[in-house]
């Protein structure tokens, strides 16, 4: 349903991916991402659509995330890319473009902002009750509903409805302000994303609907279940909370704590607190990463370039492309795999006890200690010194510790 329902708006995004490419000129009307005339009429002329046709299906793909808009220039947006062979990012699209139904429909005119506000805060309610409804629900027990919690919205608030008002007898039963009009334009808003269908004085949840309204009660929970206070926290607080838990309770923190953010500002989060100096958190940092799943794709890939992340993004990215995470180190150079031991090896000596850092010689790629030791001395991570020095002293073979020592000595005196 995902993919029929966007369909139209993919086919536009792909034109414009096809004909206009980076930086095409004219492709944006203002810098606000309106079409302008001119590629309008020409997408209109090669699809065989109208323009009014092809300037609805570009604001779905905007809204959905198949086009991204910087200016003038146009450009495909990961979900996009991803359409063909990941139902996810079909998914997802329809997600954002459900989250977005007041933008896909034009609200009623001469209505106060505050009172629209009040309609698409109180939604979610409505949306619920039809879940729960699973079918048929009259229009008119729908807007019994809607004034009741827009009511309770100005409760929460201490506000006097809108509206000159007579000498207070009573607090209203009711809001001033008509709602129908509003709830009308909600339910046909909602019903030109596909979330429901809208006649005869009834409204029903598509099954499309109904699942993205689950969803949505499913991330409360999920973000409801967060150990205290970590929720709330930035990137990096948060991965110092789950630095102690075990994989799944760390994983179900990072569910939570992403489900109560946009994926976007997120994933910058992570990959700023990968970027630190705390080794620890760059591993976390990718762990959740992966929670995240294909949204964070041009963002992992984009830090693939960064010699300190680089090990870690060219894991995350072999992962994602269906590589089995026993064998995804293959898609490392030596040199990344002796960089990412010293910097996991790190991330030990700083948070870990000593029978870690000696079990952890195991994991690397080089047969012998002797040969780890001249690739660790080459790879030239700026925590080998520390890494080494840690080892030596808690290695309880003399004579290997011995020669961890004097690695870490030639590695600080810049010696061979």
């Amino acid at each position: 349903m995902a993919r029929s329902g966007l369909a139209a708006a993919a086919r536009v995004a792909r034109w414009a991916d096809a004909a206009l490419g980076p930086g095409g000129d004219g492709a944006t009307a203002d810098g606000k991402a309106t079409l302008s005339d001119a590629t309008a009429e020409r997408a209109a002329a090669e699809l065989g659509l109208t323009v009014v046709q092809v300037r609805a299906d570009w604001d779905t793909a905007r809204l959905a995330g198949l086009i991204e808009v910087h200016g003038d220039i146009a450009r495909p947006g990961w979900r996009l890319r991803a359409w063909n062979r990941d139902d996810s990012a079909v998914l997802r699209g329809w997600v954002a473009l459900f989250d977005a139904w007041s933008l896909a429909h034009p609200e009623p005119a001469h209505h106060e902002p505050a009172a629209v506000a009040e309609v698409v805060s109180a939604m979610p309610q409505v949306l619920s009750f039809l879940q729960l409804s699973a079918g048929p629900v009259p229009v008119a027990q729908l807007l019994d509903l809607l004034e009741q919690r827009v009511t309770e919205l100005r409760t929460e608030r201490c506000e006097i409805p809108y509206g000159p008002q007579p000498e207070p007898v009573e607090p209203p039963q009711t809001p001033d302000t008509p709602l129908a009009p509003l709830l009308d334009w909600a339910l046909h808003a909602l019903a030109s994303v596909g979330a429901l269908t809208y006649g005869g004085g009834q409204a029903t949840l598509t099954p499309l609907g109904s699942w993205a309204v689950w969803v949505k009660l499913e991330q409360i929970c999920v973000a409801a279940q967060s150990p205290a206070g970590n929720i709330e926290q930035s990137a990096e607080d948060m991965l110092r909370g789950c630095a102690q838990l075990r994989p799944n309770a760390a994983r179900a923190e990072y569910r939570a704590w992403l489900a109560a953010r946009p994926v976007k500002s997120a994933v910058t989060e992570l990959v700023d607190a990968a970027r630190g100096d705390d080794a620890l958190l760059r591993g976390l940092a990718f762990e959740a990463l992966r929670v995240v799943g294909a949204p964070a794709e041009p963002d992992v890939r984009a830090v693939a370039e960064e010699p300190t992340l680089r090990p870690y993004a060219l894991l995350w990215l072999a992962e994602h492309d269906g590589v089995d995470p026993e064998d995804a180190h293959e898609v490392l150079t030596r040199e990344e795999a002796t960089w990412l031991w010293v910097d996991t090896a790190a991330a030990v000596a700083d948070h870990g006890e000593a029978p870690m850092l000696v079990r952890h010689l195991e994991s690397a790629v080089q047969a012998t200690v002797p040969l780890l030791l001249d690739e660790v001395r080459a790879v030239g991570h700026p925590r080998t010194v520390q890494v080494l020095v840690a080892l030596a002293a808690a290695h309880p073979d003399p004579a290997l510790a011995k020669a961890v020592r004097r690695a870490a000595f030639q590695v600080h005196t810049g010696g061979s």
